[in-house]
């Protein structure tokens, strides 16, 4: 009555001043201290949850692309087969001009030999300035050095295999383009191994300055060039505007940047940030949910107080005023606490994971993030209480006040899409929340598409589940009128309560539901975006490739290789025949417009042959052919790539035209693939049936899985017995890839149990508000003699009825959404329906054993303590 008595004063003016609204709302609120603790506590919870989450995921994915960017050891990379014309050095030099730092590597293939053994060796030269090489990461030596001072104009430094291969040692001369040079160090690894050129010999590295003094650079020499770009630190977030310019300042250059070096890397990244922005909208809306069940409860508790307000000549709209004040009050301290809370859990994320992650995040207080933590909550907050809110429109002191002898249905009764024709302004309420929703998901969300699908999935469900609330309790009316006197008392009495007077039944259900939906959807969405992480990442995926393997050694080398210690997988062969490029659709070679694609390329394409689909290939267009497929009207099938396709401007259905060792080979484009960059197929663009290719002179590159410790091992076996096979290591390189990928699923999984239990927590909060309007009945029930376990046997039913909707409804949206959003990150979907059964059955026991922890101190209170309270 406190709320009353305060309004007097202020009821005799025409407006009811803010000052005023505060001090009711603030008197109210000191009256029900612990009712708006729990308030409070929804919206800390859920906003701690999305500060934490979201704060701790920044600063780890933060960390996560600096450490992307050592495997290409540059921001972005810009690959050309020719020096750069004046319009485009001009171009570079603008770009440094920006403060976006430029460096050259140069790659080539020569011959190489040492004054004891003059028979030239055929190796993969690379020159850098090791002034500026490499802007991320490091060179590893052996004996451990500098590259600054190690690399130097008379020193160069090689691979392993170089020595074994010339029998020579660190110290020794080598002699390359007409010029001696001193091996200084064994080149162990290199942080841009997995962007370099799979050249056809071993690895040596020298300077800019050494190579030119070799005079191997000569007008028309193949040689390659690669620029390595390093942005700002301010300007690091500008990847893709740089790459823009680079595409059109450099139109034969083949442009990536640091988060393509990998599939399984940039797969990664791409699909744990939308996982983790979907974590962000979870907490939020499970926040949300948890206050607006809180508000809800409260409100109904304050009808009486709102009904003799109204008699006393308070307007709607001030008693609106009132407690609106107080929900933006509750989402200030709830934004306040759940903020601080939020930067406590992102700093113990750390230490929880230190020893499983390597990694170190960046952590530091984001005044952004703070205020959009605090921001979130109080509009989240005011968004989910309108519905309440206005329907304190809709209350009538005459039917509150003789609700003792009526028994017509209160507004919460009815469902609320029953009543939308009605009440107009509810309807522009609830399109206000869905405009709000979609708002935060693509602030919150890095990904548009998940922040709209999210939204959308959230609207159609909370539609639904208001529908099924509404026909559940008209079911159940239907069914107890029929089967009354045929089912046990306290089940009817618990399915009679899903629909008595002043019930929430719906809004429970459509709350319970939706947090249920939002719970599994994480589950599911981190289960199958961690099986695609370990998927794509198994610890048998080639590490080692063999390169120039003759037609008559491929059986050879492959029962080599399954000989050798720490093997793994199967041993995989690529056959490729060399070709060049004749006509597209009809249009010559010379003429086709090419997107970002070396022209001289085309005289040097590579086609290869496979009947089945190969291991880590897909096709995203078109179809594959059927075993023994020759085409139609003389033209063979061909898969190809999908960017290779973009850049010829090739599409299927398109025809072409190749020739090799002088035959016409015409093909019709059957499909487009995507490789996942990480088997031997992962080299073949262009891919035809095999008798598409029979007869043409062939060569063989191999794929195997060694453990890094054996792989020294191998390439010794190997070199003894096919000493014209060149093997590439990247085994160094791709065990750093499988390490990073790995440490994203753990954090994704972590995040994922952390957003479940706090959600776990704010729906199991929710559950336990409906404890104060149960009070009444248990003191009716108690004073028309029912004991304990009779009221208890009601309850149960009650709460497990409800849980099985909500669980159901929850589950089945919770899959349909999941299915949506990892088809949008081209990840596969499988239903699993042990899962979905648990999901059901454990949102029963939880709404049950809930309900039942809220409840239970109300079944020991006797009936006289209550009935004083009136």
């Amino acid at each position: 009555m406190a709320a009353s008595s305060a309004l007097e004063p202020a009821s005799r003016k025409s407006t009811l001043s803010w000052r005023s609204a505060a001090k009711i709302a603030w008197r109210d609120m000191r009256s029900s201290t612990g009712k708006f603790l729990f308030v409070g506590l929804s919206v800390a919870i859920g906003v701690a949850a999305l500060t934490g989450v979201r704060g701790f995921s920044d600063a780890f994915r933060r960390t996560l692309l600096l450490n992307a960017r050592t495997i290409m050891a540059a921001d972005l990379s810009a690959r050309m087969f020719q020096q750069p014309s004046p319009e485009e050095q001009r171009q570079l030099n603008a770009l440094s001009a920006q403060g976006i730092k430029v460096t050259s590597v140069t790659e080539l293939m020569s011959m190489a030999s040492t004054p004891a053994d003059p028979n030239p060796l055929l190796i993969s030269l690379k020159a850098v300035n090791p002034a500026d090489y490499p802007f991320y990461g490091s060179v590893v030596l052996q004996p451990a050095g500098d590259l600054r001072s190690v690399l130097t104009d008379s020193t160069v430094v090689v691979g392993e295999d170089l020595l074994l291969r010339l029998h020579a040692k660190v110290g020794d001369q080598l002699k390359i383009g007409g010029k001696l040079f001193r091996i200084a160090a064994v080149l162990v690894s290199e942080p841009d191994r997995l962007s370099a050129t799979m050249g056809l010999g071993p690895r040596v590295m020298m300077t800019r300055s050494a190579l030119e003094e070799t005079t191997l650079l000569q007008p028309g020499s193949r040689s390659g060039q690669r620029f390595l770009f390093k942005l700002p630190p301010q300007r690091r977030e500008d990847v893709d505007a740089v790459k823009a310019q680079l595409i059109k300042a450099l139109p034969e250059a083949q442009v990536t940047d640091f988060r393509e070096t990998n599939p399984a890397l940039t797969q990664g990244l791409d699909r744990s940030t939308s996982l983790l922005s979907l974590m962000s909208l979870v907490a939020m809306v499970l926040g949300a949910v948890g206050v607006a069940m809180a508000m809800r409860a409260h409100l109904q508790q304050r009808l009486d107080t709102i009904a003799i307000m109204k008699s006393m000549g308070a307007r709607s709209s001030q008693i609106m005023k009132i407690y609106l004040l107080q929900t933006l009050l509750l989402g200030l301290a709830g934004g306040l606490v759940g903020v601080t809370l939020g930067v406590g859990v992102q700093a113990a994320f750390p230490l929880l994971l230190a020893k499983y992650i390597p990694l170190k995040p960046d952590l530091s207080l984001q005044i952004r993030a703070v205020l959009t933590g605090i921001g979130t909550g109080v509009l989240t907050t005011l968004m989910f209480t309108l519905p309440p809110l206005l329907e304190i429109r809709d209350v009538r002191p005459s039917l509150i006040l003789r609700r003792g002898v009526e028994t017509t249905d209160g507004p919460a009764a009815r469902a609320f899409f029953l009543r939308v024709w009605e009440q107009r302004i509810q309807v522009l309420a609830v399109a206000l929340i869905l405009a709000g929703l979609v708002g935060i998901a693509s602030t919150l969300s890095d990904s548009m598409a998940v922040g709209r699908w999210f939204a959308a999935g959230l609207a159609v469900a909370l539609a639904v589940l208001l529908g099924m609330s509404a026909l559940l309790l008209r079911a159940i009316r239907w069914i107890l009128g029929r089967a009354r006197m045929r089912l046990p008392s306290q089940v009817r009495h618990g399915l009679a309560n899903l629909y008595r007077p002043g019930n929430q039944s719906a809004a429970v259900l459509a709350s319970l539901g939706t947090g249920v939906m939002l719970i599994m959807t994480v589950f599911l969405m981190q289960r199958a975006v961690v099986g695609e992480l370990h998927l794509s990442s198994k610890p048998d995926t080639p590490n080692i490739f063999l390169v120039d393997i003759g037609t008559s050694e491929v059986d050879g080398v492959a029962k080599l290789m399954r000989q050798q210690p720490g093997m793994r997988g199967p041993v995989e062969m690529l056959p490729v025949v060399a070709a060049r490029l004749i006509s597209v659709d009809g249009v010559a070679g010379d003429q086709l417009k090419l997107k970002n694609f070396p022209r001289r390329m085309l005289r040097s394409i590579s086609l290869s042959s496979a009947e089945a689909l190969p291991m880590g290939t897909k096709v995203v267009q078109g179809g594959w052919w059927k075993p023994g497929a020759d085409g139609l009207a003389g033209q063979a099938l061909v898969a190809i790539d999908q960017r290779m396709a973009q850049r010829l401007n090739v599409h299927v259905g398109s025809s072409m035209v190749f020739a090799s060792d002088d035959r016409e080979i015409h093909v019709k484009v059957a499909a487009l693939t995507k490789s996942d960059g990480q088997h031997a197929y992962s080299r073949a663009e262009l891919i035809l049936p095999a008798a598409a290719l029979k007869g043409l002179p062939e060569i063989w590159y191999g794929a195997v899985h060694i453990d890094p410790a054996d792989v020294g091992t191998a390439q010794r076996a190997l070199y003894a017995t096919y000493p014209s096979i060149t093997v590439i290591n990247v085994a160094d390189a791709l065990e750093t890839i499988r390490g990073v990928v790995m440490q994203i699923a753990l954090v994704v999984q972590f995040l994922a149990a952390f957003s479940i239990f706090a959600g776990v927590i704010i729906l199991a909060s929710s559950i336990a508000g409906t404890r104060y309007r149960r009070t009444r009945e248990v003191v009716v029930l108690k004073t028309l003699g029912a004991t304990r376990a009779r009221i208890a046997a009601v309850f149960s039913v009650e709460f497990l009825v409800l849980g099985l909707v909500a669980g159901t409804v929850g589950v089945l949206f919770a899959n349909l959404l999941t299915r949506v959003l990892l088809h949008r990150m081209d990840v596969a979907y499988q239903v699993n329906w042990m899962v979905v059964l648990a999901g059901i059955l454990g949102t029963a026991l939880l709404a049950n054993a809930t309900g039942w922890f809220a409840s239970f101190r109300i079944l020991g209170q006797k009936p006289l303590e209550v009935l004083r309270e009136d």
